[in-house]
């Protein structure tokens, strides 16, 4: 007798709309950087993408648009697969069905696609360094990974021996992302720490020579003349693999290249204009979380609602069809979420904002999305809202977000600064995940800092020192700033500091002021640090 077979253990129950929705959402939550693919192409990069989800009509809509696209489409099934969420869709007026992709990686090359380029680039490497330093001997270079050292395979590490002296070598082949590339000096201070450590004493290491792809070096090359020259030489080259050129770049103090300065609002004004749109925002949140909104003015023509630090409503100045008339504009959702409200789906404000109250809250439950999402958003506010557990010193009524804003695309931390009860700026760089790059990341802002604070109006008297670009530009209204450059904290919960960075700060130029600082876990209820280490503490 002939059996029937199983049905397919990979068929999928039927989802309902809700269901698609919520599993976007949760995937969106805990991948904000994700990238949408079809057929392989990346299609919206989500951290400059702005979405929206429907479940009207018995059917699930995604909508996505940023400055280059827009994309409407019905979702019919959800699939995760190796971290990477697969979305069946229609287009509207069509039955075809078409596969989407979110995938957290915008680099979905497998092992071996990325391994190949780095092989040939190993080569390419051994023949460079051979051309251009004949008196010295490269020795040991590899890609292999190393994660008790935190050595990734994007980098080939290796050494140029002459008797008994050395130099550390780190290079980077320019088919890795720009992330991965700018993230080279942190990795170059960490072997060149290793070399100096794990030797036998016979060879002197005496500095570290950094190799990055041709036009890849601004970045690195600024963060290079805040390096200390007592610890070690520093040197910065640029290598065309093509034609195997290799130039040497020297460190220069580049404070503004990559951050624009924008004016303070006028904070009174600002709310005036918005109050009515404001007050039926309010009017649809319900009265005993009030207190626990936040209203921040992003510009002249931007209101936003926050709840811990997540965006979940804003108010945009705009003008009315084809007249110079000023309307407001109201649209909701979390994260990236965004739609307009209208009449029809005020509920759907309500639902909302009462979904993220109760499950958004300093005793949630730590595996729910909405608990986990944008975690230095709610550092950050809660900081903004009281800077003085960090040091009593701060000045708490002048704390300002991501002042000068970077131009570049988000690096995935947040930035206050403040200032000090000496008048002293302060940059305070805040991480709630661990990070290598904690240190260098949080120079970046604090070399940009300093540039725009020495640009004052007594710029050509050194005698004096007048309003400086901050001031003039609407920032700490009617403070005295001191001359001096800024302060650098650098924050995150204690378990979160990643071991490396303590020893990328020994390597920074006494001339930055650094502090990091340790917060206990329960940061969410109440800021406490745990402990704290100074840029001083190593003079003594």
């Amino acid at each position: 007798m002939k059996s029937t077979p199983p049905r397919a253990a990979s068929a999928d129950p039927e989802q309902t709309p809700s269901q698609i929705a919520l599993t976007l959402e949760s995937f969106l939550a805990e991948n904000p950087a994700s990238v949408l693919l079809e057929d392989g192409k990346v299609l919206f990069d989500l951290r400059s993408t702005k979405y929206s989800l429907a479940t009207e009509h018995g059917r699930c809509t995604l909508h996505l648009w940023s400055e280059d696209r827009n994309l409407v489409r019905r979702i019919t099934s959800t699939t995760l697969r190796n971290g990477v969420l697969r979305l069946a869709s229609q287009r509207f007026g069509q039955t075809k069905p078409q596969t989407l992709e979110l995938s957290p990686d915008k680099d979905r090359r497998t092992p071996s696609t990325r391994e190949a380029p780095r092989t040939r680039y190993l080569r390419v490497l051994q023949r460079v360094l051979e051309r251009n330093f004949r008196d010295w001997k490269p020795d040991a270079f590899r890609t292999a990974m190393d994660l008790e050292k935190s050595f990734g395979p994007a980098y080939a590490r290796g050494s140029l021996i002459q008797g008994q002296k050395a130099w550390a070598v780190i290079a980077i082949n320019p088919d890795e992302s720009p992330s991965t590339i700018d993230g080279i000096l942190t990795l170059g201070i960490l072997w060149l720490h290793h070399c100096r450590e794990s030797g036998d004493g016979r060879r002197l290491y005496q500095g570290l020579k950094l190799i990055v792809p041709r036009g890849m070096g601004t970045l690195t090359l600024s963060r290079l003349a805040w390096l200390n020259p007592a610890a070690a030489q520093w040197e910065l080259y640029e290598l065309n693999s093509t034609t195997e050129e290799l130039e040497q770049r020297e460190a220069a103090d580049h404070g503004n290249l990559t951050t624009r300065l924008l004016r303070a609002p006028n904070q009174q004004a600002a709310r005036e204009r918005f109050s009515g749109a404001a007050a039926r925002v309010m009017a649809l949140i319900p009265p005993a979380m009030h207190e626990v909104v936040e209203q921040k003015i992003r510009s002249a023509s931007e209101l936003a609602f926050l709840l811990h630090g997540l965006e979940f409503a804003r108010i945009r100045t705009g003008y009315s069809g084809n007249s110079f008339h000023q309307a407001h504009e109201i649209s909701f959702g979390a994260g990236a979420n965004e739609t307009p409200l209208t009449e029809e789906n005020t509920s759907e404000l309500r639902e909302l904002t009462a979904r993220l109250f109760a499950r958004r809250t300093a005793t949630g439950d730590k595996r729910d999305p909405l608990y986990r999402l944008q975690p230095e958003r709610w550092l950050e506010s809660v900081l903004r809202r009281n800077v003085e557990p960090l040091d009593p010193h701060l000045d708490p009524t002048h704390v300002y977000t991501q002042v000068p804003a970077f131009a570049a695309a988000d690096r995935g931390m947040l930035d206050l600064l403040g200032v000090t009860s000496d008048g002293r700026l302060a940059v305070i760089e805040l991480k709630a995940d661990d990070d290598l790059h904690l240190a260098l990341q949080g120079l970046d802002y604090w070399i940009r800092v300093r540039w725009h604070h020495l640009q004052t109006s007594d710029s050509a008297n050194t005698s004096a020192f007048g309003l400086n670009e901050f001031q003039r530009h609407g920032y700490f209204p009617q403070l005295r700033l001191s001359p001096e450059a800024p302060r650098l904290y650098l924050v995150a919960p204690a378990l979160r500091i990643h071991p490396a960075t303590e020893t990328v700060l020994r390597y920074l130029s006494p001339h930055v002021d650094w502090t990091l600082l340790a917060l206990d876990e329960r940061w969410r209820k109440q800021v406490k640090v745990v402990w704290r280490k100074r840029s001083a503490d190593l003079k003594k």
